[in-house]
């Protein structure tokens, strides 16, 4: 059931009425945090010492990164978002803190480990290009939950509060099927939905989930299935009978780069949204934004068309931008109507 876009589309909830319902929402975020740091210059010649380029730095940036760019998506469209993860006791796990904290967004779920440094990731970017990235992390297990969750009565506070709860998964052990049990566990206590984007390669089990986000790739590994060979087709039909065989998500939302984004109900294609990005600089954060805008429409009462479809404009957005970025609804409502001012 392809469709050509917004326009050929009647909506039951259109992105402007998703957006006004949005700052009712209190939205919780559980997953891996880290702190993105940008370094920006320019190139004028190669070292005489080893054949690399010579990076003049500009300036340096930092941003939320991981699951906190995912409850920094979600403030930046006015809704009240928690979250819960890991930080190191570090200058870099304060300066995390403090940009949550000027957007808004609670990080009293927060907790410090004496055991593994605040997770930095430093992209040197030269002319609006990544020339390299660099990453400071230790092993998953200085990352994990060190707390009895179940006697954890203000982790299940915030549950109760949350119209939903996203589970983002980047693999750096915060996310253990333990903790997945016990938010899974809260979640139907107090009857709230539950997003996750998952990393197939972690072999979790979240079966049952209101929404679960993988992109081509994530989807083919979650289904049991190789990458198909060049000239052959992506075999999305598979992939989405088989993911519900194994996982039984009420809704499967598949994220297709170029060729746009699939929502899939009961092991079936339900729709088929062709990209909305006119231009692509950067996809870091890209699927941080589409499970952020997802399961707040969702949450809104928006159905699964025009949620994917708001998440859709949403994402093209911030793929249109260098670095790790967020969407506001000015530029989602722009986006709408381009004869609208900027």
């Amino acid at each position: 059931m392809p469709m050509n876009g917004p326009d050929s589309y009647k909506f039951i909830m259109s992105p402007s009425e998703i957006l006004a319902l949005l700052p009712n929402l209190n939205v919780l975020v559980i997953g891996d945090l880290m702190l993105d740091h940008y370094i920006w210059g320019d190139v004028h010649r190669i070292s005489p010492e080893a054949p690399v380029p010579v990076v003049h730095a500009i300036k340096d940036t930092y941003t939320a990164g991981g699951a906190a760019n995912v409850a920094l998506n979600l403030s930046s469209l006015g809704i009240q978002a928690s979250l819960v993860g890991c930080l190191g006791r570090d200058a870099n796990a304060e300066t995390l803190l403090n940009l949550l904290s000027m957007s808004g967004i609670d990080s009293s779920g927060c907790f410090h480990t004496p055991n593994a440094p605040t997770i930095v990731k430093t992209r040197v970017i030269v002319r609006t290009q990544q020339l390299c990235r660099i990453d400071r992390e230790a092993g998953r297990s200085g990352y994990s939950v060190d707390l009895a969750l179940d006697e954890n009565a203000s982790f299940e506070s915030l549950v109760s509060r949350a119209d939903a709860v996203i589970v983002s998964d980047y693999a750096k052990g915060l996310i253990t099927q333990e903790l997945l049990d016990h938010v899974c566990k809260l979640v139907s206590r107090h009857g709230k939905f539950l997003a996750v984007d998952p990393k197939p390669a972690r072999h979790l089990q979240f079966k049952g989930a209101g929404l679960v986000t993988p992109n081509r790739h994530e989807a083919l590994e979650l289904a049991g299935l190789s990458e198909p060979c060049i000239g052959e087709p992506y075999p999305l039909e598979e992939v989405c009978k088989r993911i519900h065989q194994k996982y039984a998500p009420q809704l499967l939302v598949i994220t297709l780069g170029a060729d746009g984004m699939a929502i899939c109900e009961d092991g079936e294609i339900l729709q088929t949204l062709p990209t909305s990005a006119r231009e692509v600089f950067d996809v870091s954060g890209a699927g941080d934004t589409v499970i952020a805008t997802l399961a707040a429409a969702l949450a809104a009462g928006a159905s699964p068309v025009d949620a994917a479809i708001f998440a859709n404009l949403a994402a093209g957005i911030v793929v249109s931008k260098v670095g790790t970025a967020i969407v506001t609804p000015h530029e989602i409502l722009h986006n709408l109507n381009p004869a609208s001012p900027p």
